[in-house]
């Protein structure tokens, strides 16, 4: 569950990025919103990395979700790098890709069920039988 907020965190703070790029071209404060912007992705960038892990130690689970987290860190020390040397034809493009490897890898985790637990893959529910 931590881990599905922590990754919605971090796609919101993506998309806030691109928001704050355009006030960077059209008002003089918009410098500082956008390096706000860029240091809050990485922050969530490395609480996702965390989670993952914590995710993943307890349980003794697949390590996907720490790689992807790892790779997805590494892409974003990419994407401030390029914004520092202002490299905007590898910056931007970097950006959407990172929004939506964002988008996608939330909508891949799995929700929390209410109300129990759901069957198992492939197996239907237990129904009881009718009464009259």
């Amino acid at each position: 569950m931590f881990l599905r907020v922590v990754v919605a965190l971090q796609t919101v703070a993506l998309f806030a990025a691109p928001v704050t790029a355009g006030l960077l071209l059209s008002s003089p404060s918009g410098h500082v919103l956008h390096s706000a912007s860029a240091y809050t992705v990485f922050a969530v960038a490395v609480l996702h990395l965390v989670a993952a892990v914590l995710a993943w130690r307890p349980g003794g689970g697949s390590p996907r979700p720490v790689l992807y987290a790892a790779g997805f860190l590494g892409f974003v020390l990419a994407q401030v790098a390029l914004g520092i040397a202002h490299v905007k034809t590898l910056h931007v493009p970097l950006g959407v890709l990172l929004f939506g490897l964002s988008l996608l890898h939330l909508s891949r985790l799995p929700a929390r069920r209410r109300g129990g637990t759901a069957p198992a893959r492939g197996t239907s529910p237990q129904r009881e039988p009718a009464r009259s």
